[in-house]
This record gives C-alpha cells, sequence and structure tokens, in this order.
C-alpha cells in the first residue's frame, strides 16, 4: 500500500477495496480472513484503518483463525491498540458462532462410521483449548450419536479419567457403544505411555459391561491419532 493510500479512511477507497461494499457486491467468499474481521470491529485507530489493523492482527496470529481463536478478551485488549472489551468481546462471539455451527452440523450425522467422523465431532470442542479435556460419545447399535459428555477438565499436559463414570453414562443412556477423546494443546497427536494405559482400561470395562468400543482419538491442533486406525483396539 503506498503512502497516498495510508492516509485515506475506508470511506475515501475503491469501492471494491471497502470490506462491507465488497461483501454486499461480490459475497463473503471474496473477502480474506483480515476484511471479515474488519467488519466485526468497524473501526481502527489514529495510526491505523479497521482493515490496516485486522491485517496486523492477523499477521502476528500467523494467519491462522485458530490461533486467534486462543488469545483471550484480555490479550487482545493489551496487544492491539484500537482493540477494546466490546471489539474484543465481538470478535470471541464471531468466532464462537462458527464453532457451533460447524458443531450442529456434525450432530447431524447418522452415524459414526469412521476416525474422519470422530475428529469432525469433537474437534470443535477441543481446538481452542490450553488444557487437557476428555470426552465421550455415547452410541446407539447402529453407531449413531446419542449424546456426547465432557468427562473430565486437566492441566496442559494431563488429565486424569474417570472410568467408572463413563461406564456409568453409557449405562444410563442405554449406549450400546462408546467412543472417546482428548486433546494435546501441544500440538503433538502421538499417545503419552498414559494414554495408551488409559485406553486399555476402557477397552477392558467396555469388554465387562458388553458394550462396544469404538475408538479413543487424540486431537492436536488440526491433527489426530486414531488407536482403533493404528489397530490397538
Amino acid at each position: 500500500m503506498t503512502t497516498d493510500e495510508k492516509r485515506l479512511t475506508i470511506r475515501e477507497w475503491s469501492e471494491d477495496d471497502r470490506p462491507r461494499e465488497k461483501m454486499a457486491r461480490k459475497g463473503a467468499k471474496s473477502l480474506s480472513d483480515a476484511e471479515l474481521l474488519a467488519i466485526l470491529i468497524g473501526s481502527g485507530n489514529r495510526d491505523e484503518s479497521a482493515v490496516e489493523l485486522s491485517r496486523r492482527i492477523m499477521r502476528e496470529c500467523k494467519d491462522n483463525i485458530n490461533e486467534l481463536a486462543r488469545m483471550s478478551i484480555i490479550d487482545m485488549c493489551k496487544r492491539f491498540k484500537g482493540i477494546g472489551e466490546a471489539k474484543a468481546i465481538t470478535i470471541m462471539a464471531a468466532l464462537e458462532l462458527g464453532k457451533r455451527r460447524k458443531t450442529s452440523d456434525v450432530l447431524q450425522r447418522p452415524k459414526i462410521l469412521s476416525s474422519v467422523d470422530l475428529y469432525e465431532l469433537f474437534e470443535p470442542e477441543l481446538i481452542d483449548l490450553m488444557h487437557e479435556e476428555f470426552w465421550v460419545a455415547l452410541l446407539d447399535g447402529g453407531n449413531k450419536v446419542i449424546e456426547t459428555r465432557r468427562v473430565t477438565q486437566g492441566s496442559q499436559n494431563q488429565t486424569v479419567v474417570d472410568l467408572p463414570a463413563v461406564l456409568r453414562m453409557a449405562l444410563e443412556k442405554s449406549a450400546l457403544g462408546i467412543a472417546v477423546a482428548h486433546n494435546h494443546p501441544s500440538g503433538q497427536n502421538r499417545p503419552s505411555d498414559q494414554d495408551n494405559t488409559i485406553t486399555k482400561r476402557v477397552n477392558e470395562g467396555c469388554k465387562a459391561i458388553g458394550i462396544k468400543f469404538l475408538d479413543h482419538i487424540i486431537i492436536a491442533q488440526g491433527k489426530y491419532y486414531s488407536f482403533a486406525d493404528e489397530g490397538k483396539i
């Protein structure tokens, strides 16, 4: 962008360069992440337009929406001049709506047919967390999802699994099968010794009460590991 362009307000830019007008004329898909973010925040600061500020935010988040979603409201306000609490809350609300939309789409799946289905089911719940959580999907005889529940919440690199609680949930809902998942905030999707032990215990517990154990997946920043795919269940 030239010096002259930097001096222009957004209203003085050509219509194709203004995010709201561009979206109205060409559709949301024509906008970059930064331009969509600029629509949310509405205005910039003394030195930057909303679009320029949004571009800087995205650069500092490595042009990755997931990195932005990991930031807290306080972090946004401290790091970016022109982002106050109201704007930060607006951004977080939009990101949460996106997550909920994805969750709604996934929950409409009639069956869990593969580890990919499980990843898509659990990923919206686990993707932005900075601590570990352990979740269970309760399934009927046709592998349809009855319900998903968070079982436990742990630290940044560990969570303790309450196996009796998992099995009790299955019995209460008359589930005929379960699948479980937890996340690794570190981004490392390989299982630890503890993960292997947990998987073995869940498998044995399911056999003891006569229900299927489909899989245990580890979700780690866009990647996952499936115990079933690796032949460990």
